[in-house]
């Protein structure tokens, strides 16, 4: 990482130097966001964690990776890789980064062991709990040696591939390096809540194989053993000095090659940036001092005299759903320093103030549960932190506490790209940033783990109102309200059509592509809540929409569309698969198989789609709403019906939960995933709501997604009974329409919904706005009021009518489209086709030409 932010600071800096760039990598992928490691999870693809692969499009930056630097010539200043080639320099860079440590045990190396340290290691360990896991036919139990915060990411990750946790930790408690005696008690109770053991206060000494010599069991330092099937090493890193140490460059007595505030090596021709590189004694193992390092170096070559210092430091765990992070002076170490704490065991929260002794200077923190105010008091460290300390904290009132607070221009807001406040302001108030994006990619704050989001948005509506610049909520410029605040205004006057919302609630004119889909969504659910049910897409509100949801098809690159009928849970019987494949075959439509386990058809004409949907709907299909921003499916893994380790019924689940939210207008598109047991087959928390069985009921994820910005989705609930599980999620999907913005994903909406996971927990849960009946009884009616769109125009002669690729033009037509196969699916040549792609092939063979005469999909005339 801190080699590619190098070369991008040095192009941006320079962006017309002379200079010439090689950069060497010894694994196989490009340069890849190790910080959020653990997300390779949600997809198992490692492009999810390619960084701004733009940086190697420029001609003076070549990028060599999988081969190995073996060795260093600091005289001839050349550097020999495992390939033999041999790369000259006038200056050198090491980022070589650190290696996983792994602690003296006997049996540390038997089949089944893995650190956590890079993609391959994930790729290694998921393939190995996928093959052992069936080799034996049960559910594999893992243990993950060390309880920082990679070894909770683990411990997780061991989970979610299906496999039983335990975590070993040598310390008294989870990450001792970052959490005080009382957030590491906090936090080992959260992780245990969520189904991982913990064994603090204990090593492990050896390891003993199964009968066919994998990895079987682990030795603790107590003298008793645990079962092991998979063994997953996170007990620290080390620099990889090697190559330095073995050229003769002066090396720390803890490792790490020596730099000073330059970062320039024993040697002037050499530096050294990120964890392989020792500044002041210490190698720092996280991102902030890399970037800050490859900066400074970039300053340097370009004749700057910017210095590298220790910076002040944050942990936030990630990938655990479990919240905890700390800063500053965790342990009080400051002389005569005082700490000011508040617990909650009830509801699992920690939270530690370390100050001065006159209780004004913030010196540290610790958040464990409840981890709202870290973004907002980390830039704080080492300043007056302006309020009590002890109000702060408390249960009530913590951000009111700090609401007349404002972060000095030189506090440091994004600790991982180094940006101060004053950046922040300037970039509002000097070069026109005006939106969270613009801010993002002008400073590049935010851009790495986000963490300072929350900060940043909070300087930026700031910023714009002290400027005067209303800080707009408005959902465009046809309306003044948000989508919430339409919501409830239209809710509470009543109106059925666009034309009376924009006379009672809006600016006037006809509207825009923002209002006018958003008007009928909101339209939908709310006919659909009080039994007069407007269609979104019918008669009275189908001309708001765009043109997938007015013809209720996604309009293809080529302008043909699809026709992807619901599936829910992915079954379907071998008679409706003969009716798909006949009418695939008799219009020569392209047929795949779509992540949301349903059959897509691509390729049909407009006039086409009455036709087609009236013989799937005679089958007994109905619409998969795969053009609505509403419900597109519910996903689900074979549970007992079929697979040997499921604990719960999820196929009948997944059934029953889509057709009762099937059609569901919402502000974005939203998916369910259900998964029969802890393996997760499903993808479950990477689905808007994701429910995962235990052998004690279901565990409801919501917010997460995939798409541009992927996330997991938060824990609200676990081991609930079918009926819980239903009200709640009716709860949170009639409150996220209701409250969120246009095009928001639940995923953002989460995020930022006020109070947090906490916050939306104890509405849902606890009922604490005493709206949860309401929000069930909303969701029943429309459960009760829904039909099948497709149907709907199939049985209406009139609107069918309507489908005609040319309005002066009804009848059929040539329309100049020339279907060609695709990967051997093509439409049979008929009399009507003036030239089909078979003998516009045969042809030009006979004139002694092979090349392909058209473009996949089709060729317009």
């Amino acid at each position: 990482m801190t080699g590619h932010r190098f070369a991008a600071r040095l192009q941006a800096q320079d962006p017309d130097g002379q200079w010439q760039l090689t950069v060497i990598g010894e694994e196989p992928e490009k340069p890849y966001d190790r910080v959020h490691l653990s997300n390779w999870f949600t997809r198992q693809d490692a492009s999810m964690l390619t960084l701004d692969a733009a940086v190697w499009d420029d001609p003076r930056t070549t990028l060599v990776t999988g081969d190995e630097v073996l060795s260093l010539d600091l005289a001839a200043r050349t550097v020999t890789c495992a390939s033999g080639a041999v790369h000259p320099y006038d200056r050198l860079v090491l980022a070589t980064g650190s290696w996983a440590w792994s602690p003296r045990a006997e049996g540390k190396d038997l089949p089944g062991a893995f650190n956590y340290r890079t993609v391959a290691d994930l790729e290694h360990m998921a393939a190995w709990v996928r093959s052992r896991g069936e080799q034996l036919g049960r559910p594999l139990t893992g243990v993950v040696v060390g309880g920082g915060v990679l070894g909770l990411e683990a411990a997780a990750a061991l989970q979610n591939l299906g496999a039983d946790s335990t975590v070993v930790e040598f310390a008294d408690r989870l990450m001792s390096v970052q959490l005080d005696s009382g957030g590491g008690e906090m936090l080992r109770l959260l992780v245990q809540d969520r189904g991982i053991h913990v064994r603090t206060g204990v090593g492990a000494t050896a390891f003993h194989p199964a009968e066919d010599g994998a990895m079987g069991e682990a030795e603790l330092t107590d003298g008793s053993r645990i079962d092991a099937d998979v063994v997953v090493f996170s007990t620290g890193i080390r620099p990889r000095d090697g190559v330095g140490r073995e050229a003769g460059l002066a090396i720390a007595e803890r490792g790490g090659i020596i730099v000073g505030e330059t970062c320039q090596t024993s040697d002037p021709h050499v530096w050294a940036i990120g964890e392989c590189a020792s500044f002041e004694g210490v190698c720092a193992g996280l991102i902030a001092p890399g970037n800050d390092m490859a900066d400074v170096v970039v300053d340097r070559f370009l004749g700057g005299s910017r210095v590298h210092k220790r910076l002040n430091d944050g942990t936030k765990l990630k990938g655990v759903d479990v919240d905890a992070a700390s800063f500053g002076d965790v342990n009080a170490l400051t002389a005569d320093a005082l700490e000011v704490s508040f617990v909650d065991p009830v509801n699992r929260k920690y939270r530690k103030l370390v100050m001065s002794d006159d209780a004004k200077i913030l010196l540290g923190g610790v958040f464990v549960g409840d981890i709202d105010l870290y973004s907002q008091l980390r830039p704080m460290i080492g300043r007056e932190l302006g309020a009590d300390p002890s109000a702060v904290i408390a249960p009530e009132g913590g951000a009111d506490a700090m609401a007349g607070a404002e972060l000095p221009d030189d506090a440091i807001v994004c600790s991982c790209n180094n940006v101060e406040a004053g950046a922040i302001r300037h970039a509002v108030n000097e070069q026109g940033c005006h939106t969270l994006g613009a801010v993002k990619e002008c400073t590049s704050a935010g851009t790495v783990c986000g963490s300072c989001v929350p900060s940043l948005t909070k300087i930026l509506n700031r910023e714009l109102e002290k400027s005067g610049i209303e800080v707009s909520r408005a959902l465009c410029e046809h309306f003044a309200h948000s989508r919430a605040e339409l919501f409830a205004l239209i809710e509470e006057g009543g109106q059925e059509t666009f034309t009376e919302v924009i006379a009672a609630h809006g600016n006037g004119g006809r509207g825009c592509a923002v209002c006018r889909p958003t008007v009928a969504s909101i339209l939908s659910t709310l006919g659909a809540i009080s039994g007069k049910r407007h269609n979104p897409v019918g008669r009275q509100l189908g001309s708001l929409q765009d043109t997938n949801d007015f013809v209720m098809a996604n309009i293809q690159k080529d302008g043909t569309y699809s026709v992807i009928p619901a599936m829910p849970a992915g079954e379907v019987t071998p008679e409706g698969l003969m009716v798909i494949a006949q009418v695939a075959q008799d219009y020569g439509l392209y047929v795949k198989l779509n992540g949301a386990q349903r059959v897509g058809l691509f390729g049909a004409r407009l006039d086409q789609l009455p036709e087609i949907w009236k013989r799937l709907v005679d089958a007994g299909f109905q619409s998969g709403h795969a053009y609505g921003k509403s419900l597109r499916m519910v996903k689900a893994c074979l549970g007992t019906n079929w697979c040997r380790f499921g604990v719960q019924d999820s196929t009948t689940l997944a059934v029953h939960f889509e057709k009762r939210y099937r059609g569901l207008r919402s502000p974005h598109k939203l998916k369910i995933s259900v998964s029969g047991c802890a393996r997760e087959c499903a993808e479950a928390q990477a689905k808007d709501v994701g429910i995962i069985a235990t052998n004690r009921g279901w565990n409801l994820y919501v917010g997460g997604n995939g798409g541009a910005q992927p996330a997991h989705g938060r824990l609200l609930a676990e081991d609930l009974d079918a009926d819980t599980l239903q009200r709640c999620i009716d709860r949170f999907l009639m409150l996220y329409i209701r409250e969120a913005d246009k095009l928001q994903r639940t995923a953002r909406w989460v995020e930022e919904f006020p109070g947090g996971i906490e916050e939306l927990r104890r509405i849902i849960i606890d009922d604490t706005r005493g709206i949860g009946e309401q929000l069930e009884e909303s969701m029943q009616r429309h459960a009760d009021s829904y039909v099948d769109e497709w149907a709907e125009v199939v049985n209406d002669p009139e609107r069918a009518a309507k489908f005609v690729s040319f309005v002066n033009a009804p009848e059929e037509i040539d329309h100049g489209l020339r279907y060609v196969p695709e990967r051997g699916q093509a439409r049979p040549a008929t009399d009507d086709d003036p030239v089909s792609y078979g003998s516009l092939l045969e042809a030009r063979a006979h004139a002694g030409e092979h090349e392909d005469p058209v473009p996949a999909f089709a060729q317009h005339s």
